[in-house]
């Protein structure tokens, strides 16, 4: 889908920061928009959509359980 985006989870990253998270998510909403930034009138929706997206990625990579991995 977009070759930005990294895969999250370990054993790919062993650190995820919210700063992975966030750009993860912006890359996602700008592909699924089609618009690399917003015009004005349209921020708020493409803000929040991100923000949306960012949250769900930190529930998933909080709630997966990978085997073998490392506890935390």
């Amino acid at each position: 889908m977009c070759r930005s985006i990294k895969t999250l989870r370990e054993p790919y990253t062993p650190q995820v920061t919210d700063a992975d998270v966030e750009a993860a998510a912006l890359q996602y909403v700008r592909k699924i928009s089609g618009f690399r930034a917003p015009a004005a009138h349209n921020a708020a929706a493409f803000d929040a959509a991100v923000a949306a997206v960012a949250a769900a990625t930190r529930t998933l990579l909080d709630e997966l359980v990978v085997r073998g991995a490392r506890p935390s």
